[in-house]
């Protein structure tokens, strides 16, 4: 994966309309998924959102940061992609669970105390219960009542909806926080 983010619809404020009004800034959320499976779900989400948030994804940690050293690679996903945002939501399909930097991106925005929230795509794979298999750290963290779990269908239903969504997850007591796990170092 890379260090380097890609955000979606660029405006972080300056003057509108050449009147000299300030506009506002959009809130900042992180997306977290698996790029080869996922892709077209992180670009609908921040499509049908990009006027009211500013969507910033990594764009393939893996190859732009290019090292071993899991605290760098740790430091570089909080400095660059956490930081400055409110809220992670992560887009699970079918490989979801078992991804390493999905892992690492989670534990990034727990260390931060920031929103988390799970969103089921179509694609996530049920076990023979029918459960959704979910990263262990973010099932640990909607146990614990710290992450929310919503829908594909929920969390683009509306933009209230979303700012809702992610107002509550953001105002979840940080002593629900279950962040104890060991980093994932590989994919299943």
């Amino acid at each position: 994966m890379s260090h380097s983010a890609k955000s979606f619809a660029m405006g972080y404020g300056g003057l509108g309309g050449g009147f000299g009004i300030p506009q506002p800034t959009r809130p900042r959320i992180f997306t977290s998924y698996h790029h080869r499976g996922d892709q077209q779900y992180c670009e609908m989400f921040s499509n049908a959102f990009h006027d009211n948030y500013e969507t910033i994804y990594d764009n393939s940690l893996e190859r732009q940061i290019d090292s071993d050293d899991v605290d760098y690679v740790m430091r570089k996903i909080r400095e660059n992609y956490i930081t400055g945002t409110s809220c992670t939501i992560v887009l699970v399909g079918y490989e979801t669970w078992g991804r390493k930097y999905v892992d690492w991106e989670i534990k990034a925005t727990l260390d931060k105390q920031h929103g988390l929230i799970g969103v089921h795509l179509p694609t996530a794979p049920r076990t023979a219960e029918g459960k959704i298999l979910v990263p262990p750290r973010l099932h640990d963290n909607i146990h614990s009542g710290f992450a929310l779990w919503r829908s594909w269908q929920e969390i683009t239903s509306s933009a209230e909806q979303l700012r809702q969504y992610i107002a509550d997850a953001s105002s979840r007591s940080p002593f629900l926080i279950a962040n104890t796990r060991e980093l994932r170092l590989r994919n299943a």
